[in-house]
């Protein structure tokens, strides 16, 4: 009989915990000992926490340490076509072999213990990490910060808490406050934080974080400077000036995301060639991602596709001044979201840049907002719209009356991950 596969062992973590989410870190550290302890023999770890921009973040740091030549575990989530996106380790996605022996030794180890998907698979990426040699390992944080499964490396080499805004207040709290306190969870004594744009509300709150832990900070407006001038990037900072070229990433948004990697890489004692590669050869999928090829792409013919998974009101302001900034041509959006999400205002600020909103449902998300209800919150804030049974069939209407169109489909990951699964 062969051994079971990691989608099956996957499917058997799914049914340990009856939550989705459900935070406290006492099931981790459970397993973590179980498992010996592998948080505490990682690579030098960089923690990212915040509520937009981590995973660009990340993806540029990456770049950075690697055009440096150093190896690099990456662990982020969600994943958009398969899990194994992610476990990076020492730079290469995981194998299929290497995820299904570290998750079944992971589940064994759990013995049924009651357990979320989450946290088990973290356990898992932890034990891969500490068993493969590299220089680095880049956590993200999942949801929130303090109590999230990543959070427990003592004493990592650096933290970084991107811009934070409202969102998943189920969990992290009503208030820009709150949510900022949960983000700062993951600040630790003594080591240096890199801190992102942020609304005074929440700069305030990881101010006092940072100063109570004796963590050094090194904020955006404060420590460091970022701008785009001339079609280059010009970072600033106590070292001195950096004059680069633009992300690859695009979108203005990416420009203090760039800030925040070089303020890191430059924390870390790295120089410009490891800045440079932070910024040209970043990749991230499904961050205002042109697709170019595959089915869906055939499909729409002579129409631009693009793709993104953002899904909150920052994401839709920063998908707003993206839009305003590309070539004109008249932009249609294929958008599907969760029920979780605030539609209204991840639409609010695309109303003015978006010819038509054709909504769908994301398949088998049993979140998912109903097509006919985006379409109704569309029309509400002013998009013209109506529905599709999915995406393909949204390409074929739009470009059947607007060949030349863009189509941008965007509102959800999980979304974004079932587009990549189809086009190949």
């Amino acid at each position: 009989m062969s051994a079971p596969g990691s989608d099956i062992i996957l499917d058997r973590m799914m049914a340990l915990h009856p939550k989705v989410i459900d935070l406290t870190l006492d099931r981790v550290w459970r397993l973590l000992a179980a498992v010996g302890h592998p948080e505490r023999r990682l690579p030098p770890v960089i923690h990212i926490a915040g509520t937009n921009g981590k995973g660009s973040t990340l993806s540029m740091i990456r770049a950075g340490l690697e055009g440096d030549g150093k190896r690099v575990h990456a662990y982020t989530s969600p994943h958009l076509a398969r899990f194994h996106e992610r476990i990076r380790l020492a730079g290469e996605l995981i194998s299929e072999a290497a995820l299904t022996e570290v998750l079944d030794r992971c589940y064994a180890a759990n013995d049924g213990g009651n357990i979320t998907y989450f946290e088990i698979t973290t356990v898992a990426a932890l034990m891969a990490f500490a068993e493969t040699p590299a220089d680095y390992t880049l956590l993200e944080v999942g949801l929130g910060g303090r109590l999230d499964a990543t959070n427990v490396v003592d004493k990592p080499a650096l933290t970084i808490i991107t811009p934070v805004s409202i969102d998943h207040t189920q969990f992290l709290g009503e208030t820009l406050e709150a949510i900022a306190g949960e983000k700062a969870g993951i600040i630790k004594p003594g080591v240096p934080v890199i801190v992102g744009r942020q609304e005074e509300a929440a700069l305030e709150v990881i101010e006092a974080r940072a100063a109570k832990l004796g963590a050094p900070m090194i904020a955006h407006g404060q420590h460091w400077h970022v701008w785009e001038e001339h079609g280059r990037l010009v970072f600033q900072d106590e070292t001195g000036l950096l004059d680069l070229p633009m992300p690859a990433l695009i979108g203005e948004h990416q420009v203090d995301n760039a800030g925040m990697a070089l303020a890191a890489l430059r924390a870390l004692g790295y120089g410009e060639a490891a800045c440079a590669a932070a910024m040209t050869d970043v990749t991230w999928p499904a961050r205002m991602q042109r697709l170019r090829h595959g089915p869906l792409v055939e499909a729409a013919g002579a129409a631009e596709l693009w793709l993104d998974g953002g899904h909150n009101p920052a994401a839709g302001e920063m998908l707003a001044r993206v839009l305003a900034r590309l070539p004109d041509r008249p932009t249609h959006l294929i958008c599907g979201m969760l029920n979780t999400k605030d539609v209204a205002g991840f639409m609010r600020p695309l109303a003015p840049h978006a010819a038509t909103l054709t909504a769908v449902s994301i398949p088998g998300e049993a979140a998912t907002l109903p097509a006919e209800e985006t379409a109704r919150i569309a029309a509400a804030a002013g998009i013209g719209s109506g529905t599709a049974p999915d995406v393909a069939s949204a390409i074929a209407a739009i470009t059947a009356d607007h060949p030349q169109a863009r189509l941008l489909i965007c509102g959800s990951l999980y979304l974004a991950g079932q587009v990549l699964r189809e086009n190949g």
